[in-house]
């Protein structure tokens, strides 16, 4: 764009020119040796007066030929603006010589004054920030400048440069100031990036802690009632069970006792059964909502017992370390924890075959990290299983907003990594 610019402007005022002379641009004659006339009167002129002057020599070029020449240099303007940020001098440097020629062209012609405002957009897009109002002002002194007249120019420069480096350094200046209200804004912005993260934070901590209270609200309400009912209940069909037949020894005899019990017993320790497997069952669900070892102590410790008891049980050497320093977690991080180092063991003992396990809980700043290594059969962990275990552990940890890994190779054992946000406890965990 700024290339077509250039050229339009030099076109009107190169069309302007021809315009105004009287018959047109020079031509070249049969002049002396049949040189140009603008060349041949300077060489007969230096031959009969002795060596050629400048002033003889820039007053022999013809407007075309610079002309010409700045058309030429123009060419690589829209070549150097996609590069400006990585190549500042050779733009600056390019800017400065078109900038004299569009001077030496307004020498030569005042139409060429429309050629030489190309710098006031030039010094705009080309330059850097702090040096756009220099090249601005320099265009102008070159346009004031070449049309002021032999006389005013001392004092046209003394005015001049009395304006244009107040100018100079108030564009600096600014400038300045602008690159400082662009770097407080962009820490403004990064700042405001993080407060909108950790507001999130706090959001989620807030529904997490909604939903462990809820579950706990849930595992109470379980407890105090469906599991004190069933309870109550299997003591009832048990008293029941036994008044039936001391009732029935009685009226008919030990037979005949023997005959009327036997089909209201059997429905008895049916429903004593059913009652029993539903208590079995609440029970199940109270621990799920909150292993009973974190009721009683803290995660390294519960890992710790949990960990002992399933090495003797399963036969297999465990060996269990806990590396960085402890903190308090959110109850529900602990239990997902627990659970997940549970199911880890279990599938060890059901299918890894191992001789040697390794269980490390590790506290950093921001996550809690557990890992479950053994040296068993391994499995390749792209291949679909029929099991729910790896997804269990896999959901624990994304409810979270955590992530579980699992890598394993058949013959080499298997590795499981957890890792899960270090989320402080509440006031609402109601424990320890």
């Amino acid at each position: 764009m700024f290339a077509v610019l250039a050229y339009a402007l030099l076109a009107v005022s190169s069309l302007v020119t021809a315009l105004a002379e009287p018959g047109g641009t020079p031509d070249a004659d049969a002049g002396t040796l049949g040189l140009p006339s603008w060349l041949a009167g300077p060489l007969a002129a230096g031959t009969a007066q002795g060596p050629l002057s400048v002033e003889a020599v820039w007053g022999s070029v013809p407007w075309p030929f610079l002309a010409v020449v700045a058309a030429v240099w123009l060419v690589p303007v829209a070549w150097l603006h996609p590069v400006r940020e990585r190549q500042r001098a050779l733009v600056v440097g390019h800017t400065l010589v078109l900038l004299a020629i569009a001077a030496g062209l307004t020498l030569k012609a005042p139409a060429f004054i429309v050629f030489a405002s190309i710098g006031y957009p030039l010094a705009i897009a080309m330059f850097p920030a702090r040096l756009v109002m220099a090249g601005v002002t320099l265009t102008a002194l070159v346009n004031v400048a070449v049309q002021a007249g032999p006389g005013a120019r001392d004092t046209l420069l003394a005015v001049l440069a009395g304006v244009a480096l107040p100018l100079v350094a108030a564009g600096w200046y600014v400038s300045a100031e602008h690159d400082k209200r662009r770097r407080l804004v962009q820490r403004l912005r990064a700042a405001m990036e993080e407060n909108a993260e950790l507001n999130a934070r706090l959001l989620d901590q807030a529904r997490r802690a909604g939903v462990l209270n809820e579950r706990h609200r849930v595992a109470g309400e379980i407890h105090d009632t469906l599991a004190q009912d069933l309870v109550a209940l299997i003591g009832q069909l048990d008293a029941a069970g036994h008044a039936a037949g001391h009732a029935a020894g009685h009226a008919a005899g030990h037979a005949a006792g023997l005959a009327a019990d036997g089909p209201a017993r059997e429905h008895l320790d049916r429903a004593a059964a059913l009652a029993r497997r539903g208590l079995a069952e609440t029970r199940r669900s109270i621990s799920a909502l909150r292993p009973e070892p974190l009721e009683h102590t803290d995660l390294p410790q519960a890992l710790h017992h949990m960990a002992r008891s399933w090495a003797e049980t399963a036969g297999v050497d465990l060996r269990f370390e806990v590396t960085g320093t402890p903190v308090a977690l959110a109850a529900d991080v602990e239990s997902a924890l627990f659970r997940i180092a549970q199911e880890a063991l279990a599938n060890v003992a059901k299918h890894a075959n191992a001789t040697r396990t390794g269980l490390t809980l590790t506290y950093t700043d921001e996550l809690i990290l557990l890992d479950i290594r053994d040296d068993g059969l391994g499995f390749p962990p792209q291949r679909p299983t029929d099991g729910f275990g790896l997804d269990s552990m896999r959901q624990r940890a994304g409810a979270l907003g955590g992530t579980l890994t699992v890598e394993s190779e058949p013959g080499h054992g298997t590795a499981v990594a957890a890792a899960v946000p270090a989320i402080p406890p509440t006031t609402s965990d109601g424990r320890r």
